[in-house]
């Protein structure tokens, strides 16, 4: 399966001690297909940064990266999906390119997505997807 994770779900499953951390773990096996561009990464290493230091988020971009399981995503084109926040259409557009089974967001403005048949995007919460991976 492939997924994108929003950055707060991936912020929240990085630390050995989050109940998320699983999520972090399953990306590391391969459990499952992360797919990231580089607008993506330049979000999680701005917020990882921000939240921590530059070492430690360049630290994360670094094991995204090298991760054989992560796939890099080139959108072409822009859907535009999200009106209320803009910048969540980048999670979008990747997802939508990829062909990816579910984006992870607690995000409220990605429920937007449930009213739009085509092109098909499901979300779930990072809490769902815990559930899903057991």
């Amino acid at each position: 399966m492939k997924i994108v994770l929003i950055t707060n779900c991936l912020i929240q499953s990085i630390p050995e001690r989050s109940p998320y951390y699983g999520v972090w773990l399953s990306v590391e096996k391969g459990d499952h297909t992360f797919c990231v561009n580089n607008e993506i990464l330049e979000e999680y290493a701005e917020i990882r940064g921000r939240l921590t230091n530059s070492r430690t988020a360049e630290t994360v971009i670094k094991a995204i990266i090298n991760n054989p399981h992560v796939e890099f995503i080139t959108p072409y084109y822009h859907f535009n999906l999200i009106d209320e926040d803009p910048d969540d259409n980048k999670f979008v557009d990747c997802a939508i390119t990829a062909n990816a089974s579910f984006i992870v967001s607690n995000d409220r403005h990605y429920h937007v997505l449930k009213q739009i048949s085509y092109p098909k995007v499901d979300v779930v919460f990072l809490k769902e997807f815990v559930t899903l991976l057991s």
